[in-house]
């Protein structure tokens, strides 16, 4: 059975058979043992966006709908049947949500537009001889008609300080050099227009906006950060803006200010718009509070705000959409489910947010986005954050933007900021509980620990064994309830508990700038991971120090750990280049072999480590 396995389906089940393949999805009714399933013929290639990984979107389906929903064989290799059983009403939900998926391919919508406007029927063949300049030509007109129907957008509310104005082009080149190497351009390299230059202080930006600047004050900032200096003006200029930049570098504010001025002066009044203004993507729960925890420190005009997240109770979150919100900030998983139920209308967004778009990719959020955002008018203003700029976010970035300006702080190469101070020790893993127990009970009463694993089970030994050892700990991983991962970011936050132990479900969400350790207690499962892990610490301006146990297993992240390293400055200890390079020559050897065998010998290296060590002196510590 393929990949959702269809245990409820009736034995001997007999399909009428199909005289000619039809491209497009077709809905039809036969005679089985339950004659009052739906079945979805619907092509090969969308079942797997149908099922999702792990089979999640399809359980999100089944849930969302009421209905049961199962993916079997076709009458041909190249179609799945989707069967739908459960009351009218549920079957027709479900068959919705379904379509939805599927319309979001540009190309098959296209497919099933000629098809009706062609009246061809459903159990004839399509015929496919059509000009397709021509038809693309009228879907420009098409969507011209529909967007002169609606109130146009203004995204333009910025006038250059004269201070900005006489900054000339080797003043802007050399601030830009200062704040860490800021680089800007247009992705379509024939854009000759200007870019706008970087401010420099709060008052070149929003010196209009006064209330904005008392809100800024209140928050104590001394000056703008790198990523803020130059995303303001072309925010505010109007412009699509894709932002690179590592976490900790204050990508939230760079656009969470600029929306607040959006949202206010649009042509129609807020009172009147049917749903959010403003919508926020970002890839976790935690992330999602963080920003809606910032967003609620400025109380700009009213501006209501709400998050929208799986793991807590979705009838209070649509009684708060009912209650009129202006600003939604969701995971996108969540927030599919609420546009499939018209839960939301996101027809009045207009300015829109993808933050750490990498992330959303590489936990497989695209379909989500994809469909959600076919709610959302295309002449919105878009926003993208990223930490990384891969091949899928370039893929993102040209679906949602226009003619966007890239502003990218430091390097496309992942590097770790400079203010953390990088240890790595390598043992055994046997040894690590060990050095843990030795480490903590060293530490200062004032540090704040976070330690990383990789998997739940290790997160709950890991809290118990230390408990039982007398230390204070929280912890938060994806199998607890999200009201405790919540209570145990904020227990460490006000400093009722100094150590949490966490797995990747936080590495990108913790918005604490007074955590002093990070210990990767596992290396991480890609190098990307762990820039983000030690960006945990080292935020604000502080200092931090990140630890990393290494094993013999690990051996094969080795090399990209020390090419980090040294882009950030870091002293690289040479077990750690040693480990590299016998990796490396391994491959080598493998390759003349003819094959990657598995290593099976070796001490990983020597170890960086000795029962006696027991963490670090004070003395130490003060010199990171």
């Amino acid at each position: 059975m393929d990949q959702e396995e269809d245990w409820d389906s009736p034995s001997g089940m007999q399909y009428q058979p199909q005289q000619q393949y039809i491209p497009q999805q077709q809905y039809r009714k036969t005679f089985t043992s339950n004659p009052d399933d739906l079945l979805m013929d619907i092509e090969s290639k969308f079942a797997g966006l149908i099922i999702g990984k792990g089979g999640a979107v399809i359980k999100g389906l089944r849930k969302e709908s009421g209905a049961f929903i199962s993916v079997i064989d076709g009458d041909s290799y190249l179609l799945k049947t989707v069967k739908i059983s459960g009351n009218p009403k549920a079957k027709e939900h479900a068959q919705k949500l379904i379509n939805d998926i599927i319309d979001a391919n540009d190309q098959e919508k296209i497919r099933q537009k000629l098809k009706e406007e062609s009246d061809i029927k459903l159990n004839e063949p399509v015929q496919l001889t059509f000009n397709w300049d021509e038809l693309m030509k009228e879907e420009a007109e098409n969507q011209k008609k529909r967007l002169a129907a609606l109130t146009p957008i203004i995204k333009d509310f910025y006038k250059e300080h004269p201070e900005v104005t006489m900054m000339t082009d080797q003043e802007v080149e050399d601030f830009r050099i200062s704040k860490n190497n800021i680089m800007i351009k247009y992705i379509d390299e024939n854009n000759l227009k200007l870019i706008p230059k970087p401010v420099l202080k709060f008052s070149h930006a929003f010196k209009d906006y006064p209330e904005i600047l008392d809100e800024i004050q209140k928050q104590n900032f001394e000056t703008p950060s790198p990523v803020q200096c130059q995303a303001w003006p072309i925010i505010m200029s109007g412009h699509d803006l894709i932002a690179i930049a590592q976490t900790g570098t204050g990508k939230t504010l760079a656009f969470l200010l600029p929306a607040f001025i959006h949202l206010d002066c649009q042509l129609t009044p807020r009172s009147e718009r049917k749903g959010p203004s403003i919508l926020i993507l970002a890839p976790t729960r935690e992330l999602v509070l963080q920003i809606e925890s910032e967003v609620k420190k400025y109380s700009y005009k009213g501006i209501k705000a709400m998050s929208i997240y799986g793991g807590a109770s979705s009838g209070k979150q649509k009684e708060c959409l009912r209650n009129g919100v202006e600003i939604v900030i969701a995971t996108p998983g969540r927030l599919n489910d609420f546009v499939g139920s018209g839960a939301i209308d996101l027809s009045d967004v207009t300015f829109l947010i993808l933050d750490e778009a990498d992330r959303m990719l590489d936990l497989g959020f695209e379909p989500q986005i994809r469909v959600s955002l076919l709610r959302v008018r295309p002449d919105r203003q878009t926003i993208m954050t990223s930490a990384t700029w891969p091949p899928g976010v370039k893929r993102l970035a040209k679906s949602y933007t226009t003619n966007p300006i890239q502003v990218m702080v430091g390097s496309l190469d992942l590097t770790t900021v400079n203010t953390v101070k990088q240890d790595i020790l390598i043992m055994e893993e046997e040894e690590k509980e060990f050095w843990l127990e030795n480490f903590l009970r060293n530490i200062s009463e004032d540090d704040k620990i976070i330690i990383f694993v990789n998997r739940k089970v290790t997160v709950d030994h890991l809290s118990s064994d230390l408990c039982l050892k007398g230390f204070i700990v929280e912890s938060i991983h994806g199998g607890r309830e999200q009201s405790d991962r919540e209570m145990a970011l904020e227990c460490l936050r006000n400093g009722e508990v100094n150590i949490l132990i966490a797995t990747d479900v936080a590495s990108r969400g913790i918005d604490i700038n007074d955590i002093t350790v990070v210990i990767n207690y596992d290396f991480t499962k890609d190098i990307e991971e762990y820039v983000h892990r030690v960006g945990r610490t080292g935020r604000a301006g502080k200092t931090g120090l990140a630890i990393t146990l290494m094993t013999r297993k690990d051996w094969g992240k080795a090399k990209e750990l020390v090419e980090v390293m040294e882009k950030s400055g870091q002293d690289v200890p040479p077990e750690l280049q040693d480990m590299a390079l016998r990796y490396e020559a391994k491959k080598v050897r493998d390759r003349a072999e003819g094959g990657d065998r598995p290593f099976r010998g070796g001490r990983g290296g020597g170890r960086g480590f000795s029962r006696g060590d027991g963490g670090f002196s004070g003395n130490r510590r003060n010199n990171y």
